[in-house]
């Protein structure tokens, strides 16, 4: 939740901001800020969301040792290491970016400074962004991405082999409003990248944005 708050909080004051005054000037400070907070909490959903699947897929496969399993060291292990690489790899794109030759007067194609669009809108070879940009998303958000399928593969096999009807019910609520939330934040994430690879369609993307910067978070009780 408090993950959720600080990726809304990158985005929407500032776009609220821009609504009320009319204005959607950011300095170029801004904009590098901006980029590096969203980021780094973007990605750190992620790697929550990853977490919390392999916590229900203890909670349901093996609920008998779950509070032997998931003691406060491993959790607090699991959110660490979270943090850590998640700051590591918004720092790392941040400063690629400063490396990077832009125009004096600079106009994105977005509501927010999102990494894809400022590589985009450079002037100098960006090459070597773009690679690390799709190779971190498909170490960062790929890899938790499998880790989850595989989870919910366990789970549904752990469910499917569950006799009463009752208890197949509960099983699948405790799973269903993350299931929902993962559904919506990844497609709208994957669609995002994809998309502006594959046309460079500024709208779409933008229009996508809005579910995982605005939405996604909202839906979290």
């Amino acid at each position: 939740s408090y993950v959720d708050i600080c990726v809304t909080s990158t985005t929407v004051p500032k776009m609220l901001l821009n609504i009320q005054t009319q204005s959607k000037v950011i300095n170029y400070e801004g904009c590098i800020t901006q980029l590096y907070f969203f980021k780094l909490f973007a990605v750190l959903d992620i790697f929550l969301l990853t977490v919390m699947a392999y916590d229900r897929f203890v909670a349901i496969c093996h609920s008998l040792h779950y509070t032997v399993i998931m003691n406060r060291r491993l959790c607090g292990l699991l959110v660490l290491v979270s943090w850590v690489m998640c700051i590591l790899n918004s720092l790392l794109h941040s400063l690629m970016v400063l490396k990077l030759s832009f125009h004096a007067h600079l106009e994105i194609p977005h509501f927010i400074c999102e990494l894809n669009q400022m590589i985009q809108l450079a002037c100098s070879d960006t090459f070597l962004n773009n690679t690390v940009m799709y190779f971190a998303a498909l170490l960062l958000a790929g890899g938790p991405f499998a880790g989850i399928l595989y989870s919910y593969s366990k789970i549904v096999s752990c469910i499917c082999g569950i006799s009463s009807a009752q208890g197949k019910y509960k099983a699948f609520s405790t799973c269903a409003s993350h299931l929902s939330v993962v559904s919506l934040f990844y497609c709208t994430l994957l669609g995002v990248y994809l998309n502006s690879a594959a046309t460079h369609s500024s709208h779409s993307s933008a229009t996508a944005s809005v579910m995982y910067t605005v939405v996604t978070p909202m839906l979290n009780p």
